[in-house]
C-alpha cells in the first residue's frame, strides 16, 4: 500500500495536517513520470493549501476535477507536409496502424490530401489526428493557411518533411508561434537515408556520422530561411524505436497541456521499455489520486469510504490495462501474426491473461486488512469498507504491474524475432 495514503488516513485521524502538508508534494514528485503528471502546477498548489487547511471536501472536489479532465481530454494533432514526405505513415505508427488496415490513413507517392482530412485513434476516439496538405498547394496559401486548416482547434503542429524543409514551412511555423501554439519539424525517411548511404559508399559508412549530417543539413536548411533554434526530431516511420522518436514522444509529452498528458501518454506505440514505463506512471498516478480521494471521504461526515469493485469491474479493469498496452485479443493476434508464431505461443508467455490467478491471491486480502491497522482511529465509514478499499488499490496495482511487466516481455520477444 501506498505510504503516503496510509499516513494520510493517520494524520487525518489526528488532524494533523501540517505533518502531511510536508510530505504531499515530494511524494507525489516521486510518483510521476519523468515528463510530468496529470496536476497542473496551480492545482497542485490548491490542494496542498486545502490539505494544510484540512479542507478534506475541497481535496476531494480538486482530485476529481484532475480526473475528470484527464478522462475526457481531448486531443487534436494537426501534420502538415507536402506529398511523399511519410506524413501519412507517420499518422498511422502513431494510431498503431499498418498501412494496410482499413483505418489507416490513405498512403502513396501523389498528393493523398487535397484537404484537411480527420484519423480517429481507433481505440481512443477523442484524440484525433488531421492530416494536412504542405502550404505549397493552391488552395492552401501560406498567408491564409492557418485561418482555412482552423489553427485555433489544434493542440500542436508536427511539420515533416522527408528532405528539405521549404520557405513556406519556416513561414508557416513563424505563423504557428504567432498564434501561441507548439510546433515541431520532423525529418523522416532517415532509415531509406542511411540505406542508400550505406550502399553506396560502405567502406566509409559509418550511422552516427550520417544521422549527424542529415540534421546538421537540417538545421542549416531552417536557419537560412528563417526559423530560429529549431527542434528537429529524426524519425523512421518503420522503427520507431531508433533515432528521435522516443525523444519526440517525451518532448510532446512534457509540453501538452497537464490534464492531456495522461490521454497521450496511453496512445503511444510500446517502443521501449521507457514508453512502457511512462504508461505505467501516469496510470499508477490515476489510481493514487483515486485512492487519496478516498481516503479523503472517509473524513467527510455522510461520506463513505470508497467501496472496493466485484469481479465484472475487476475483469474490466484488468481489459482496459491489456489495451491500453496493446495486450488486449485484438493486438496479441495481430503481432502474432506479423511475428509468423500462433497465437498460444504469444499467450503462454503472458501472465495477465489469467484473471482468477490475480484475484485469487489470499496475500491482498491480507494486505488490505494489515492497512486496516493505519485506519483505526477514523471515524467515518465501517472498518469492512476500508478493507475493500484497499483491496481495490491493491488490485488494481497489480494488475497494471503484470499487464507492464508482460508487455516488456512481449516487446523482448517482438526485437528477438527482428534481429533474427
Amino acid at each position: 500500500m501506498d505510504q503516503f495514503i496510509l499516513t494520510f488516513l493517520k494524520n487525518a485521524s489526528e488532524k494533523n495536517f501540517q505533518q502531511l502538508t510536508g510530505r504531499f508534494l515530494p511524494h507525489y514528485f516521486t510518483l510521476i513520470s519523468k515528463v510530468g503528471g496529470m496536476i497542473s502546477p496551480e492545482t497542485l498548489t490548491s490542494i496542498q493549501k486545502a490539505l494544510q487547511e484540512g479542507r478534506l471536501a475541497d481535496i476531494v472536489s480538486k482530485i476529481q476535477e484532475v480526473i475528470t479532465a484527464a478522462e475526457n481530454a481531448v486531443l487534436e494533432v494537426a501534420v502538415i507536409g507536402e506529398s511523399g514526405t511519410g506524413k501519412s505513415s507517420f499518422i498511422n505508427a502513431l494510431r498503431g496502424l499498418s498501412h494496410t488496415a482499413e483505418e489507416a490513413a490513405d498512403v502513396g507517392v501523389v498528393e493523398t490530401t487535397m484537404h484537411k482530412t480527420p484519423y480517429q485513434h481507433p481505440k481512443y476516439p477523442k484524440v484525433t489526428f488531421w492530416d494536412l496538405p504542405g502550404t505549397g498547394t493552391p488552395n492552401f496559401l501560406p498567408d491564409t493557411y492557418l485561418d482555412k486548416v482552423g489553427f485555433e482547434y489544434y493542440d500542436f503542429f508536427i511539420i515533416i518533411s522527408s528532405s528539405r524543409f521549404t520557405l513556406n514551412d519556416a513561414r508557416l511555423a513563424q505563423k504557428i508561434k504567432d498564434s501561441g501554439k507548439k510546433f515541431y519539424f520532423v525529418r523522416t525517411k532517415v532509415d531509406s537515408d542511411l540505406y542508400n548511404e550505406e550502399k553506396t559508399k560502405p567502406t566509409t559508412f559509418k550511422e552516427d556520422r550520417v544521422l549527424q549530417q542529415i540534421r546538421d543539413y537540417c538545421l542549416a536548411n531552417l536557419s537560412d530561411i528563417g526559423v530560429s533554434e529549431p527542434r528537429i526530431f529524426l524519425i523512421s516511420n518503420f522503427d520507431l524505436d531508433r533515432f528521435d522518436f522516443p525523444k519526440l514522444e517525451e518532448t510532446l509529452l512534457k509540453e501538452v497541456p497537464c490534464h492531456k498528458r495522461h490521454m497521450f501518454a496511453l496512445l503511444l506505440p510500446n517502443i521501449s521499455d521507457a514508453s512502457i514505463e511512462i504508461k505505467r506512471s501516469f496510470l499508477q498516478e490515476k489510481i493514487w489520486l483515486e485512492a487519496l480521494r478516498s481516503a479523503a471521504l472517509a473524513f467527510i461526515p455522510c461520506m463513505t469510504f470508497l467501496m472496493g469493485f466485484d469481479l465484472p469491474q475487476q475483469e474490466q479493469c484488468l481489459k482496459g490495462y491489456r489495451s491500453y498496452f496493446g495486450l488486449d485479443d485484438k493486438s496479441i493476434e495481430e503481432i502474432a501474426e506479423k511475428l509468423d508464431t500462433p497465437v498460444q505461443d504469444i499467450k503462454g508467455h503472458l501472465k495477465c491473461l489469467d484473471f482468477w490467478s490475480l484475484v485469487k491471491d489470499d496475500s491482498i486480502v491480507a494486505k488490505s486488512i494489515n492497512c486496516v491497522e493505519a485506519f483505526c482511529a477514523v471515524n467515518g465509514g465501517p472498518s469492512s469498507s476500508v478493507v475493500q478499499g484497499f483491496k481495490a488499490y491493491i488490485l488494481r496495482s497489480k494488475f497494471l504491474n503484470v499487464v507492464a511487466d508482460d508487455a516488456k516481455h512481449l516487446l523482448r520477444e517482438i526485437e528477438t524475432v527482428n534481429i533474427a
